[in-house]
């Protein structure tokens, strides 16, 4: 019997009716909802468990599907949650949340499971189920962040992991499987679960075929090292490698309840590697590529990454001469940069206090503040300029927009544009001028439409020198 289809739209929506009408002409089953119905008049009986993502089924008055044979999903601008009459505000918006995180969270996964049925990671992903391998996670709140349980909300866990988002598992040095809920803990994010659609995406990247002998740099809650162990066939072709002795550990014992086996290895990412591999994935970024990469990766072999403090994903393959050549990829990915201790350095609070206060260097830039860690090709580029330094944001008097770049060598940038501006006031000391790196970067971008970052060839040499070019632009790592 053939998968049915299951619908999601408005019960009003005619284009959908026409697509059921066609689907049904050629006979196939299709089980129709809105999500308007839920649930009042369309109930979701579904749970997680070790072996799969979800089991369950959805049922009205009159019909039912089991959601383990939807084959697929179609999806429509279905209708907004309707509850009963009577409910006050704070009741209404309680249920809402409910609604969402078990419906919408159930079918937020089968259609990220079924939608690619063709590709060689559709299997991969519908068979890891990844609230085992993240059971605890942070999310922000109360001027830090906060532990999650997931076994204690079971809804909530499985929206949270079977959505497409990273999940931040430790801060600091405190994991969420130690922290108390109760409290707040402060700091950076030091180690999460990636967001399972770009692990696929860097996966993709490595061309990982059955035989292949891969590297997972940065375990993290082992996801990737799952989904590349069910894709190879063979858990004994995965090495996954982490600096944290308690990441590697709590990894391989999850690993285990679904009976995956890679070789887990707790060493520093940047040194000496356990062997030789055809594929190298770092979901850890590096500021250039390290000359132990090289030494380890087989003849013919390819190494995935991103550079640290830019949204530059790099692929190489390695070269007669022991180095590796590739390009930037057009796609874009940010990942945590490698450490070797519990946590990154701390944040440089004490330039970013001072440089609040002094007037350094003033001038007017001809370009509003932007926000420059969310306009990718200008944060990518900036760095290459200049790697090291730190963002910050906020809000001044009378509702400006501000902007600071601090860098450890003791250079600062204050730029702030008023409500009605389209220039910045800036204020910058120190060895360096930052914004006026930023300004000449934003030029270009200008001058020419673009950036030449991304696409740019990548050469590799067999000591790590990493050289970038585009158009006569080149930057060397």
């Amino acid at each position: 019997m053939a998968a049915p289809i299951l619908v999601i739209a408005a019960d009003d929506d005619w284009p959908t009716d026409r697509v059921v009408t066609e689907l049904q002409r050629h006979g196939a089953e299709v089980f129709r909802m809105d999500t308007a119905d839920f649930p009042q008049r369309l109930s979701l009986a579904g749970r997680i468990d070790q072996e799969a993502a979800w089991t369950g089924g959805l049922s009205t008055e009159h019909r039912a599907v089991d959601l383990v044979r939807v084959g697929a999903v179609y999806y429509r601008s279905p209708g907004a949650f309707r509850f009963p009459d009577g409910l006050s505000g704070p009741e209404e918006r309680f249920a809402a949340s409910q609604a969402r995180a078990g419906l919408g969270g159930i079918l937020s996964s089968l259609a990220a499971d079924v939608a690619h049925p063709g590709s060689d990671w559709w299997e991969p992903v519908r068979g890891t189920p990844r609230h085992v391998l993240v059971e605890r996670w942070f999310e922000p709140g109360g001027g830090g962040w906060q532990a999650v349980d997931g076994p204690a909300d079971e809804e909530g866990w499985a929206g949270a992991v079977y959505a497409d988002r990273t999940l931040v598992t430790k801060v600091g040095a405190t994991h969420a499987d130690r922290a108390d809920p109760e409290r707040v803990v402060t700091g950076h994010p030091t180690s999460s679960s990636t967001a399972p659609g770009l692990v696929v995406s860097m996966l993709r990247h490595g061309r990982l075929m059955p035989g292949h002998r891969l590297l997972d740099l940065a375990t993290g809650s082992g996801y990737s090292a799952a989904l590349a162990c069910h894709r190879l066939g063979d858990d004994r072709l995965v090495t996954t490698l982490d600096v944290d002795p308690y990441l590697t550990r709590a990894a391989a014992e999850r690993l285990d309840r679904i009976s995956r086996h890679p070789v887990v290895v707790t060493a520093d990412g940047t040194g000496e590697l356990p062997g030789i591999f055809d594929r190298i994935v770092s979901m850890v970024s590096v500021p250039r590529i390290p000359a132990s990469w090289l030494a380890a990766l087989a003849p013919g072999g390819r190494l995935v990454t991103t550079i640290t403090g830019t949204g530059l994903i790099i692929t190489a393959d390695k070269t007669e001469d022991g180095g590796a050549r590739g390009r930037v990829e057009w796609d874009r990915a940010a990942f945590m940069a490698t450490r070797t201790g519990d946590a990154y350095p701390p944040p440089l609070n004490e330039l970013f206090a001072s440089s609040s206060e002094e007037d350094g260097e003033t001038s007017v830039s001809p370009f509003p503040v932007l926000d420059v860690m969310r306009a990718w090709e200008v944060w990518s580029t900036l760095t290459l300029l200049a790697p090291g330094i730190e963002h910050r944001t906020g809000t001044g008097p009378g509702g400006s927009r501000m902007a600071w770049m601090l860098h450890p060598d003791g250079s600062w940038a204050r730029a702030t544009t008023h409500p009605g501006d389209h220039t910045a006031t800036v204020h910058q000391g120190g060895p360096r001028r930052l914004y006026d790196l930023l300004d000449g970067v934003r030029w270009r971008w200008i001058e020419e439409g673009e950036l030449p970052v991304y696409g740019a060839e990548v050469t590799v040499t067999p000591e790590g020198v990493t050289t970038l070019a585009r158009g006569g632009w080149t930057a060397v790592l």
